[in-house]
């Protein structure tokens, strides 16, 4: 767990300047006594208005360092991935940001791991509020940077908010243990402390969930964090930060630093290689993560993490085909394809193959609109850039090649170069791209299967498993198949299964750790044994 030392401002220029080292922490008062003043935001540079005009109140362009908005030496543009518009120039921030940024997180965190529980929950409720307030808001920035249907997007703001209502309750529910031993003398107890400074290191596809789900439960647990953003959606992770300061969470708790492609591997390694980080919380690709576990090693720094998925979506003949079919779609085809969790495979037994992909096909000619995400009616928006539609006509092009039929689908749609149609395969082998590489975009290759054997062993060929899918009617082959599924969740008869109330994370190459429920705030504390003698 961190110690910490005294910094003389939490302007970024001289954070700058602090030397890395490690002091003892001084006396944390209560959080009255330690709530710095804090200016104003910064005026907003470069900003065009966006489809949908984007909202002033919460659009922030700067980095977000020790509770003040930091100017970067350099900016870099954030494009609309539907009509390719600029949507503003954000502060390109550095190594040297980055760094400040972390010691700003841990000054902070001499006094907020003092806070109480209690006030911790509090002012993490009133970030709560200011989301649900703000919520439109919010999710007009998520549409416009990240594409996705604003329906969808609205749904992204509500789930994202309850993060931080979850572990605002959680804060007040750490407990440790008393433990008896033979001798007579001594007692002994079990405390939970928080880990220190977390580097939290978030995706683009859920550009506000996937920063509340590891913030909430850092902050209850007493820790700061300093939080990376997607370089392709920076501005959800800065307009959480004005929100976090209108809740009056106090400077350096939770620190933003945005930057472009061309610095994301320089900030991500300043940020993991830093002595004082004590914690890694990364959500994104399985070979960024093995990266990222690399720089962890060295000063063996606490990890987290929630890597790629395969996930197989398995037909069992006993299944009622329509409720299949909607969960296909459900679990498919959200955010056009692009979540950690959407099926990548479909597995269906001979016995009811053939109607299975009838209704599929028409499900998706039906029900599914392609559009720009602020335009009623769409559905599927675009994917987050060209060269996430390459991937996929990749994926679909390999499958035609060895024998695959296009049931609907199959190439660009005629909306923009960011757009591809809702796809079906079916006649799809284990020897396609598509069955043994993550798409993350709007694809479905159906492969079929003859015994519940070989769907398992299909199912578990991948060397990951996050999440895994399967309909039956049959109790005990879903007692059988829910146990043998090599993944960290399952939804049976169920195709969307994310809820704050339960744990997130898989095994194998998909990541350690589990974020969300009850279980998350322990990724960001310590155990420490007490041993009381002389009794």
């Amino acid at each position: 767990m961190a110690t910490c030392f005294r910094l003389q401002s939490c302007g970024a220029q001289r954070l700058s300047q602090v030397a890395s080292v490690r002091g003892p922490c001084p006396r944390a008062g209560r959080l009255g006594l330690s709530v710095q003043p804090r200016p104003g935001p910064a005026p907003l540079r470069g900003y065009g208005r966006g489809p949908a005009g984007l909202p002033a109140a919460v659009l922030r362009t700067d980095g977000f360092v020790g509770g003040r908005w930091l100017q970067a030496p350099a900016t870099f543009p954030v494009h609309d991935p539907a009509s390719g518009a600029s949507l503003g120039e954000v502060a390109d921030c550095g190594a040297p940001e980055a760094r400040a940024a972390v010691r700003a997180a841990y000054e902070a965190f001499c006094s907020w791991r003092g806070v109480s529980a209690k006030e911790r929950s509090s002012l993490l409720r009133k970030w709560y509020d200011l989301m649900i307030k703000n919520k439109d808001d919010l999710a007009k920035i998520i549409t416009a940077e990240n594409g996705k249907p604003l329906k969808e997007a609205q749904g992204e703001i509500l789930y994202s908010a309850l993060f931080l209502e979850w572990f605002s309750e959680e804060a007040r529910r750490i407990y440790g243990d008393i433990i008896y031993t033979p001798a007579k003398d001594k007692r002994s107890l079990v405390l939970k402390q928080p880990v220190g400074v977390a580097a939290v290191i978030t995706p683009w596809n859920f550009p506000s969930a996937m920063i509340t789900r590891k913030v909430g439960a850092a902050l209850a647990a007493g820790c700061t964090v300093v939080v990376k953003p997607a370089e392709d959606t920076p501005l959800s992770a800065l307009a959480l930060a004005e929100l976090a300061q209108q809740a009056r969470i106090p400077p350096g708790v939770y620190n933003v630093v945005p930057c472009s492609r061309k610095k994301a591997k320089e900030v991500g390694e300043a940020l993991c290689t830093d002595p004082l980080v004590s914690k890694i919380s990364f959500t994104g690709s399985t070979a960024t993560g093995k990266i990222l576990l690399h720089y962890a090693a060295d000063s063996v720094k606490r990890v987290s993490m929630e890597l790629g998925g395969h996930a197989p979506f398995i037909v069992f003949d006993s299944a009622n085909v329509d409720r299949a079919v909607a969960g296909a779609m459900a679990s498919k085809f959200r955010n056009s394809g692009q979540t950690c969790v959407c099926s990548n495979r479909f597995l269906v037994q001979r016995g009811i193959h053939d109607s299975f992909v009838k209704k599929f096909a028409e499900a998706i000619k039906r029900d599914l609109r392609v559009g720009n995400g602020f335009e009623e009616g769409t559905t599927q928006g675009p994917l987050i850039n060209e060269k996430a539609v390459e991937k996929v006509e990749k994926h679909v092009s390999d499958a035609v090649s060895k024998g695959a039929t296009i049931e609907t689908g199959g190439r660009r749609h005629q909306f923009g170069k960011n757009f591809f149609e809702p796809t079906l395969l079916s006649n799809v082998t284990r020897d396609m791209l598509c069955s043994h590489e993550e798409t993350f975009g709007p694809l479905a290759p159906v492969i079929k299967f003859d015994t519940e054997e070989e769907a398992v062993a299909i199912a578990n060929a991948a060397d990951v498993g996050l999440a895994g899918y399967f309909y039956s009617q049959d109790p005990a082959q879903i007692w059988r198949v829910a146990e043998q599924l090599e993944v960290g969740m399952v939804g049976v008869n169920e195709g969307l299964i994310s809820t704050v109330e339960c744990p997130f994370g898989g095994v194998k190459q998909s990541g350690l750790g589990r974020e969300g429920s009850k279980y998350g705030i322990d990724e960001y504390l310590e155990l420490k044994y007490v041993c009381y003698g002389g009794l």
